[in-house]
């Protein structure tokens, strides 16, 4: 765990706490300094590259804001646990949890290995479930609080050779909608974000072919993903509960 500490900044989220999943890079990357630069508090976690890691607090730090990031397998609840655990300890709540930790291992259904069936469904449905749970009473007792998932349009229309990653995506809207309906009452917010092509490492070998279907005639940037989950956390998109909300470019119309 390494802490960078820092004071200052105003916005339309200051003085909430807010855990990423997957937060080193990508879009993940994008959130942490979105939530930061409007006020938020950091923690993440990340799965094994510790320079990027110390590099994203820096600068969230550099934005006025305090960010704890933690070497953390998002599969491995116990772990979570004690990260979600350490969190209320530093900061004494957690207001905001953006389930974004996600991995592809694309292949037809006919040759695809159990594992790669296996580490997507973990990761990027499983993953969500173990960060939700762990903050999850602590949230109801707090009687407030917001989760937003990273899902995709994957998820919502399917995609070829992406019957792993379009099933945990999937999964993750239901446990979406289900959550919601569960903990509304408690004040808490629950929403799931589906993006199209956005440009990131995942995506970068987009094919021309791919990028000429999307009506926008471009990927998405990471940073109007970010600003999206930024405005569900924030009082304007309060009445957003158990929403799905699609940011594709057109590609899906």
């Amino acid at each position: 765990m390494d802490l960078f500490d820092a004071k200052g900044v105003t916005g339309m989220l200051t003085g909430k706490v807010a855990i990423v999943s997957g937060g080193s890079r990508g879009i993940g990357r994008a959130i942490v300094l979105e939530l930061a630069r409007n006020g938020a508090d950091i923690v993440f976690n990340y799965l094994s590259n510790r320079d990027k890691a110390e590099s994203l607090c820096v600068e969230a730090r550099s934005l006025g804001k305090k960010c704890m990031a933690y070497e953390v397998d998002i599969t491995e609840y116990e772990k979570v646990k004690t990260m979600v655990d350490e969190t209320y300890a530093e900061y004494g709540r957690v207001d905001i949890v953006v389930n974004n930790a996600g991995i592809t291992r694309d292949g037809a259904l006919a040759t695809m290995p159990l594992e790669n069936w296996s580490q997507v469904i973990n990761t990027n449905l499983t993953g969500a479930f173990n960060l939700s749970r762990a903050v999850i009473i602590p949230m109801m007792k707090q009687r407030a609080g917001t989760i937003i998932n990273i899902s995709s349009i994957s998820g919502v229309y399917g995609n070829a050779r992406q019957t792993n990653y379009s099933a945990a995506k999937a999964g993750l809207i239901g446990f979406t909608k289900s959550l919601a309906k569960e903990v509304a009452s408690y004040g808490i917010r629950v929403n799931a974000i589906a993006p199209g092509f956005i440009e990131t490492d995942m995506t970068g070998d987009l094919q021309e072919a791919m990028i000429k279907a999307i009506p926008a005639k471009r990927t998405g940037k990471a940073e109007e993903v970010a600003a999206l989950v930024s405005f569900l956390c924030s009082d304007s998109g309060k009445y957003m509960i158990g929403d799905v909300i699609e940011i594709s470019g057109g590609l899906v119309i």
